[in-house]
């Protein structure tokens, strides 16, 4: 139960109005705007990447790394749906050339605030109330600033200190006109270039798109965060894992208001051993709990970096920011469970076999589950039960999508977001957990397996933390 604009919502109220109140500007459409934008996407573009290339020589070895740099300076002059690729780009290092993933870190640096001004007009006008009256004090000076929105600390009329996340003013129209303009372009470029036909652009933008649209109603993230945060007591346990409380009665379409928390971001790695007693522990709670949502719940935590990650002033470690979140369906959560179970419980791998077939990856000529089983075993395993440090999911996918097409089968696009995440985990883990395994880590899976966990821990002796 929630409550909105002072009246009481249930979770299924809202998941009836809130597509309703979405609006979903057709990506396809293409006029006036759309051409003056993609005129100025290319003179931007190319007049970024010829200063570079100019300043630093037509060298073939210096030349590639001159365009991607090129590349993301246009991307901040063109403003925030570009900011955005480029974070797409250095946050999927494996699909992009390596130059323009390494230059596109650069995106994701803060971004200039907007005018604390418009701020408060936007949250005024998105609630309905002069900001008086909705907080007892709203700090000016944002805490911090990206390309979609700001974050303003605040402190609600009763005394709560919470924080609100505000869009920027006129964002929304701005980005579509960007999609549409770099959708055109993208195919474009597939018609002439096998790289980016290989590279799927059209698919890229459409899935930009997507994600572009739920994230700019705000009340979507809300939904997702007040979700995930139900989700993680729903054993009982995972008390030293935080979620912020949303505070409906204080977030609308461009606006959401949070329980503030206060502590550093996961990656001061000097700081967090000196301030935790066990960090090898803060990491398999972590994973213990993003593991049972994408396990479990099927909702999960889609931008685990260490901003998004904070060890907490009272010890616990919180994650931060859904707008970016994986949705795992039934079919999927099936082969990702298999597929622990078969790493960390019993090394059979005849139910991955068997899930990869409810999902059409393979083909009734491709033998019985046991002898797809030990191919995938033969495949899968020596990844899966390495050190984290060696658990490459990029490496997991690749060699389903090899064993899939072998097979005339499609690949495992469901787990690539969940590998991005995976992929985090593992920095984290090295620096902080180093030796730790988590595909043989019993902790991760007690309440994913909980009669198989009891039995093979006692079995081996191994005494799992408690909470």
């Amino acid at each position: 139960m929630r409550t909105r604009g002072g009246s009481t919502v249930t979770a299924r109220e809202f998941d009836t109005a809130a597509p309703e109140a979405v609006h979903r500007p057709e990506l396809e459409k293409f006029g006036f705007a759309e051409w003056r934008r993609t005129a100025v996407i290319g003179s931007v573009l190319g007049g970024s990447i010829a200063k570079r290339v100019l300043r630093t020589g037509l060298r073939p070895s210096r030349r590639r790394t001159a365009m991607a740099a090129g590349v993301v300076d246009g991307f901040e002059t063109l403003g925030p749906m570009f900011v955005k690729l480029g974070q797409l780009i250095a946050s999927s290092p494996a699909a992009f050339p390596r130059e323009l993933a390494d230059a596109c870190l650069r995106c994701l640096d803060d971004v200039p605030p907007f005018p604390a001004v418009a701020a408060r007009e936007i949250v005024a006008a998105d609630l309905g109330r002069p900001i008086e009256e909705l907080f007892a004090v709203f700090d000016d000076e944002p805490l911090s600033a990206a390309s979609v929105a700001q974050v303003h600390a605040c402190v609600l009329a009763d005394g709560r200190a919470a924080v609100v996340k505000v869009q920027r003013p006129d964002i929304a129209r701005r980005m579509i006109v960007d999609l549409r303009a770099a959708y055109r372009l993208a195919g474009w470029l597939r018609r002439r270039s096998e790289n980016a036909r290989v590279a799927n652009t059209e698919g890229v933008v459409r899935d930009l798109y997507e994600a572009t649209i739920a994230e700019l109603d705000f009340r979507n993230e809300a939904d997702s965060q007040t979700r995930a945060r139900e989700n993680l007591s729903a054993f009982g346990d995972n008390t030293a894992v935080a979620i912020p409380e949303v505070y409906w009665d204080h977030s609308g379409p461009r606006v959401l208001c949070m329980e503030r928390m206060y502590g550093m971001p996961l990656d001061r790695f000097d700081d967090i051993r000196a301030a935790h007693p066990d960090p090898e522990l803060l990491i398999r709670r972590l994973v213990k709990a993003w593991v049972e949502s994408v396990v479990v719940h099927g909702l999960f935590h889609g931008d685990v970096h260490a901003g998004n990650l904070w060890l907490l002033e009272d010890g616990r470690i919180a994650m931060l920011d859904f707008g970016i979140v994986g949705r795992m369906d039934g079919p999927w959560r099936d082969f990702v469970r298999a597929l622990f179970h078969a790493s960390a419980i019993d090394g059979d791998f005849r139910p991955v076999a068997r899930a990869l077939r409810e999902l059409d990856l393979v083909d009734s000529e491709a033998g019985d589950d046991a002898t797809v089983g030990r191919q995938l075993a033969t495949a899968l395993a020596p990844v899966l039960k390495g050190k984290l440090a060696q658990l490459d999911m990029g490496k997991v996918a690749a060699r389903l999508v090899e064993f899939g097409k072998r097979r005339g089968a499609f690949g495992p696009e469901q787990l690539i977001l969940m590998g991005k995440q995976l992929g985090y985990f593992e920095r984290y883990a090295v620096a902080l957990a180093p030796g730790w395994r988590l595909g043989q880590d019993l902790y991760l899976f007690r309440n994913v397996f909980p009669d198989e966990v009891t039995a093979k821990a006692a079995a081996d002796g191994v005494e799992l933390p408690r909470d």
